[in-house]
């Protein structure tokens, strides 16, 4: 049995966790700047959160973290559970869209499944109606939306164009959610098979992000997926989600200790140990061995605990283990 530590996950010895970023970075770069700045209002006001959240199955399997490439299908398992993706074809160009992967797709999930958590009890709208989102009539706009910088240029790597394109991964492409099953004797399977956006019109134009248009984008969620997003939704605060959004490792283990953190909280747990070969082939399969992932979300749980207050990862042989003091999100009805 794998030896269970309580040391923290800590590159300065015991300061306080603010204190260990000042430290860490004495000539920081403006995103290191702009992290310690995040960290630190969260934990001077941990409860001014912005509530935002993530399905649960998108918690447990994740998006790739980098382009999978030519591949009829994208496989992730935990447990008796899976994720399966199939990318969408593009009709014009008579070519597969791609999947969608790396950060964006994720940013643009965590605004969904939160834009749908705040209409799904509303008695004035029709369920097509709560599955119709509105993105906006600029690009800009829904940049800011979902936490992009609109201002990083309009080159092959701006955050607009990039936005654009896993747009069309994301809302093009299939999902289905499978679950192995077992009631007493019998065994059986539970699948879910879904579009993430059958309709949908976009009229922006990406050389001129900040340009108005005619007419609104928008796009309508498929049933079986606007469902699957409003039944187990995960809580997390979308100033963490700003200050992690470089890394989608990180935005991935955070709304996983989210969840984990929600259920050690709420039955009153000791900490929970997790070995690193099975958080790997839950969140972290493009990495190329479990040393190389373990040292990357080591990386990542250190800025986690930063920005989640009452947070606390620790050492343990083969693994780490988690424990927490509060929620990151407070419990609250949706309107």
């Amino acid at each position: 049995m794998a030896k269970r530590g309580n040391g923290e996950l800590t590159p300065i010895g015991q300061l306080p966790i603010v204190q260990q970023l000042v430290k860490k970075y004495p000539k920081p770069t403006r995103a290191q700047e702009a992290f310690v700045e995040a960290a630190t209002a969260i934990r001077m006001h941990p409860e001014a959160v912005e509530r935002a959240f993530m399905a649960r199955q998108l918690v447990l399997c994740t998006l790739p973290h980098t382009d999978p490439g030519d591949s009829p299908r994208w496989l992730r398992k935990t447990g008796n559970q899976s994720l399966v993706i199939q990318p969408g074809w593009d009709g014009d160009r008579d070519i597969s869209f791609g999947y969608p992967y790396g950060v964006i797709p994720r940013l643009i999930l965590f605004w969904i499944t939160t834009e749908v958590q705040h209409t799904k009890n509303r008695t004035d709208m029709t369920t097509e109606g709560k599955r119709t989102l509105q993105l906006g009539r600029s690009l800009n706009d829904f940049m800011r939306a979902v936490g992009l910088n609109p201002y990083t240029g309009g080159g092959k790597r701006g955050d607009g164009k990039r936005l654009h394109q896993q747009m069309d991964r994301l809302f093009n492409s299939r999902i289905s959610f499978q679950e192995v099953a077992t009631v007493e004797t019998a065994k059986g399977r539970r699948t879910r098979n879904m579009e993430v956006a059958p309709e949908s019109e976009l009229w922006w134009d990406v050389r001129q992000p900040e340009q108005g248009t005619l007419w609104n984008s928008w796009i309508r969620l498929g049933l079986e997926f606007y469902e699957a997003l409003i039944a187990m939704p995960v809580p997390v605060d979308m100033r963490a989600l700003r200050a992690l959004k470089r890394s989608p490792l990180a935005l991935d283990l955070y709304a996983w200790v989210c969840y984990r953190a929600f259920v050690i909280y709420q039955q009153k747990q000791t900490p929970q140990f997790t070995p690193w070969t099975s958080l790997m082939k839950q969140l972290g399969a493009d990495y190329k061995d479990v040393d190389d992932f373990k040292k990357k979300a080591k990386s990542a749980l250190r800025k986690i605990q930063n920005v989640y207050p009452g947070l606390t990862i620790g050492q343990a042989t083969g693994g780490f283990t988690v424990h927490a003091k509060r929620l990151a999100v407070a419990p609250k009805s949706l309107s």
